[in-house]
């Protein structure tokens, strides 16, 4: 009586399995058939290739147009104002951009929270208290972190730029909803948040002119950067680790022949 049920139990076991698989197969089917609705247009970065590196120019102009645009709604939890000298910034210039945002701290010895000018060691200051605030500051849609947003999204930077120079008039018929925004390369072609960049939102310290599509290209660049700063370390880890495998090659080669050299 027991051989039958023994029998029956890995079937059921594949056939879950197999439902699983499925499902899974069907899900990320489903996901890769939304990213490819839509094509985003190749930009050029100096950061690709092994020996990409990243333009600190466009990183400190990235930061610029961060800090003066896009903080009034995103939040960058995962970044400290220490950080920005790796991209240029000198310690005092980092100590003054801290000190420009004032930061809940303590409680002090009353026993009370109190406001203080931020420090290096501080993350950067999140516009809303908490996401209940910034929902409500936003119509009820959420302004994603923008910390790891150039790897958290299909396309990387040229996702981002292309959202940033994307807005547009709607088609002629299609119906928009209310309070959302036509975005030629978001999904579904309707996104709440309005365009953010204008020409000349900015005034860049080294005369670059602030078109639309330099800002995008800016921020873009920056936040491939705060998603991925050991990029350039990995690069130069690659180049030397591909040399050494070259080298190792010729050597044992050459072994080879001296060894071989006399067996016939």
């Amino acid at each position: 009586m027991r051989r039958p049920t023994l029998m029956r139990r890995p079937t059921m076991r594949r056939l879950t399995l197999a439902a699983l698989a499925a499902g899974l197969i069907g899900a990320g089917a489903a996901s890769q058939a939304r990213a490819q609705e839509i094509v985003l247009p190749e930009e050029h970065w100096t950061f690709q290739g092994i020996f990409g590196t990243f333009d600190r120019a466009a990183l400190r102009r990235g930061f610029q147009v961060y800090r003066e645009i896009c903080s009034n709604c995103h939040s960058m939890n995962l970044m400290h104002y220490r950080n920005l000298e790796e991209i240029g910034f000198t310690e005092d210039e980092v100590k003054q951009i801290a000190a420009s945002v004032q930061v809940t701290d303590g409680p002090n010895d009353n026993g009370e929270m109190f406001e203080r000018p931020g420090k290096p060691s501080d993350p950067f200051k999140a516009p809303f208290a908490n996401p209940q605030a910034a929902r409500a500051a936003n119509n009820g849609a959420l302004p994603p972190d923008l910390s790891l947003m150039a790897k958290a999204r299909v396309g990387g930077p040229d996702y981002i730029h292309a959202i940033l120079t994307g807005y547009a008039e709607p088609p002629a018929g299609m119906k928009m909803q209310a309070g959302m925004n036509y975005n030629k390369y978001f999904a579904g072609h309707q996104i709440a948040m309005p365009p953010p960049l204008s020409d000349g939102a900015v005034t860049y310290a080294d005369g670059t002119k602030a078109t639309v599509d330099q800002m995008a290209r800016d921020v873009a660049t920056f936040l491939m950067w705060t998603a991925e700063p050991n990029l350039e370390e990995r690069h130069r880890i690659g180049v030397k680790t591909i040399l050494f495998l070259i080298v190792l090659t010729g050597m044992l080669y050459a072994v080879k022949r001296k060894v071989w050299a006399e067996v016939h």
